[in-house]
């Protein structure tokens, strides 16, 4: 039988590939996977990565039929489809619907954090300097996690809907720069952030991550 592969950046840096890497996992679905590492920024279009994705860009799912989903949203959506029993989006329609807000902010939003604060899983800065902006950012990330763990998630320390879902997969890369950067959350905020961090699926990313010996030197000194 012949699996989905999914290609993906480096995982210390690359947290669009965190995303649907997560959720095919959670959600029980085998694939093969294949690593292009990714460049400084600005370097320009990456061939490899042209090769297999139309956008130029990671992730992207290639299907054995030969159809290749190139966004994380759309690979999250069709694991879902795949596997509805893992529940990668909450049953409810009103948590479903907010779910659904969640990710669309973090896919188009956070625009400073990210830029500020790179996803970088080996690294640990204790003393970082955080602007307005990105700490206005920080604290809607705070704010929005914070209101829909307590209403859904069933308890301080716990997965944002009990479970882990695609929202999960999707704020997991923020759970990392929490920890690379210091940054100062909220107590269901942080309990939240250490779920991400004992789950077997997110220890075996992280695991990985840190054996890799690829480096991009404007993010190491971000």
């Amino acid at each position: 039988m012949t699996l989905p592969t999914l290609t993906i950046g480096n995982k210390n840096y690359s947290s669009w590939s965190m995303r649907p890497w997560l959720a095919l996992r959670w959600a029980d679905i085998r694939f093969e996977e294949q690593i292009i590492p990714l460049g400084p920024r600005g370097l320009g279009p990456n061939p490899d990565i042209l090769a297999v994705s139309p956008t130029g860009t990671v992730p992207v799912l290639e299907l054995a039929s030969g159809e290749r989903i190139w966004d994380s949203v759309s690979i999250c959506e069709w694991a879902h489809e795949q596997a509805p029993e893992a529940k990668l989006w909450p049953e409810v329609s009103i948590a479903r619907a907010l779910a659904r807000s969640a990710v669309a902010e973090m896919h188009s939003g956070f625009s400073a954090l990210r830029k500020a604060l790179p996803m970088n899983i080996k690294r640990v800065k204790r003393d970082h300097s955080i602007s307005a902006e990105t700490q206005v950012q920080i604290d809607r990330f705070d704010a929005l996690l914070q209101s829909l763990i307590t209403r859904f998630g069933g308890g301080q320390a716990s997965w944002i809907f009990g479970h882990p879902t695609i929202v999960d997969a999707f704020f997991a890369p923020i759970a990392t720069r929490v920890r690379t950067y210091n940054v100062k959350v909220s107590a269901p905020v942080e309990a939240w952030c250490q779920t991400v961090f004992s789950d077997s699926a997110f220890r075996a990313w992280e695991a990985a991550a840190r054996k890799e010996t690829w480096i991009i030197t404007e993010t190491d000194e971000a």
